[in-house]
C-alpha cells in the first residue's frame, strides 16, 4: 500500500511555527521562557484528556499506595516536566558550551561513563523517555566524543532536517531507526558508541518483561544488538535535579551490562532486557514526575493478561 501523499504547504507551515517558536524561546529571558512553559502544561493538561487519562491509568498502576489526589498532582508535575523541557532543549544551543557546561550538567557516576567511552570496545546506550534524554549527546559531543544515536525519521521532512541538524550539532551521528540496520550493525561491530531509547513498546513479537509490577513488551533487537557486537551497555538517565533559570541535570550510569556475563544463558536476551528495564525503572522512581507517562508504554500485553 503506497503512503499517503503528504500536504507540502502544511508541512512548510507547521516547520515555520516551529522555527518561529523556538526563536520566540532563545529570544525570551529565561524566566519569561520557564513561565511560558508552566502556562502551556497548565493549558495541555486540561484538553489533553485522552493522554491525561493515560498517565493516570499509567500512574495508578505503578505506584498503587498514592491516592488520586496525589496521583493527579503527579500528572501535573508530568505535563509541566515536559513543557518545561521542550523550552530547555531549545536553549540548549544558546546555554550549553564546553566551557560553562558545569553549571548546567553534572556526571555521575563518570568514571564508567568515561571509561566505556574511552575503551576500543563497542558501547549501547540505553535510556528512556526520561529527564532530557536528548541533552545527553548533546553534551557528549562537547566532550568531544563521537557518538551516534538511534532516530526516527520524522513524516515532514523539513522538521526532520531540522531537528536532525539541531541533534548532529555538536558532532552526533544519527542513525534512522528502521532503515539502516547494516549501517547501525556496522556501526557497533568498528567500536561505535551508539545511543538508544530502549523503553518502547514493541508489539505482540516483543519480549515481556517486568516493568513497574506490569508486563511490558519490548524490542529484542538491544539485547541482540549488545550480543552480536559485543557491546558494553550502558544504561543512563539525566533527570533534572535543579529547577528555575539555573537548571541543572544529572547524567547517572545506573548500570553496566556486559553481556559477556549472559553468553552462556539460553534466555539471555531476556535476561539482558530485564535488567536493564529494572536499572531504568530505578531511575525513574527517583524522579517519577520527570517520565513520558503519557505514552502507553504497557498497550501491548501476553495473551490471555490484556
Amino acid at each position: 500500500m503506497a503512503d499517503k501523499q503528504r500536504n507540502a504547504f502544511l508541512d512548510w507551515v507547521v516547520y515555520a511555527a516551529v522555527r518561529s517558536a523556538v526563536c520566540v524561546i532563545q529570544a525570551m529571558p529565561d524566566a519569561v521562557a520557564l513561565g511560558f512553559a508552566n502556562f502551556l502544561a497548565a493549558v495541555a493538561y486540561r484538553v489533553n484528556k485522552r493522554h491525561r487519562n493515560v498517565a493516570v491509568e499509567n500512574l495508578t498502576f505503578a505506584f498503587p499506595e498514592k491516592t488520586p489526589a496525589e496521583i493527579d498532582q503527579l500528572v501535573r508535575e508530568c505535563y509541566r516536566h515536559f513543557a518545561t523541557l521542550v523550552v530547555e532543549i531549545a536553549l540548549l544551543p544558546k546555554k550549553l558550551r564546553v566551557e560553562n557546561w558545569r553549571r548546567y550538567a553534572s556526571l555521575v557516576g563518570g568514571d564508567k561513563i568515561l571509561t566505556a567511552l574511552l575503551e576500543d570496545r563497542p558501547v549501547l546506550i540505553v535510556t528512556a523517555h526520561f529527564g532530557n534524554w536528548e541533552m545527553a549527546g548533546f553534551a557528549l559531543g562537547l566532550f568531544g566524543f563521537k557518538t551516534h544515536a538511534i532516530a526516527r525519521v520524522l513524516d515532514n521532512p523539513h522538521l526532520e532536517r531540522f531537528f536532525k541538524q539541531f541533534r548532529q550539532r555538536t558532532g552526533q551521528s544519527i542513525i534512522a531507526k528502521k532503515d539502516e540496520f547494516d549501517r547501525l550493525l556496522d556501526t557497533l561491530q568498528a567500536g561505535g558508541k551508539v545511543a538508544t531509547l530502549g523503553d518502547q513498546d514493541a508489539g505482540s513479537r516483543g519480549v515481556f518483561v517486568n516493568f513497574f509490577n506490569r508486563p511490558a513488551s519490548a524490542h529484542k533487537a538491544v539485547a541482540l544488538l549488545a550480543m552480536q557486537a559485543d557491546a558494553v551497555m550502558l544504561v543512563i538517565g539525566v533527570p533534572r535535579v535543579q529547577e528555575g533559570a539555573n537548571w541543572h541535570y544529572h547524567i547517572v550510569c545506573e548500570d553496566v551490562i556486559d553481556p559477556r556475563e549472559y553468553a552462556t544463558q539460553g534466555n539471555a536476551v531476556k535476561a539482558i532486557t530485564q535488567r536493564y528495564h529494572d536499572s531504568l525503572e530505578r531511575l525513574i522512581r527517583r524522579y517519577p514526575e520527570q517520565y513520558f507517562w503519557l505514552h502507553r508504554r504497557w498497550k501491548s500485553q501476553p495473551k490471555g493478561k490484556k
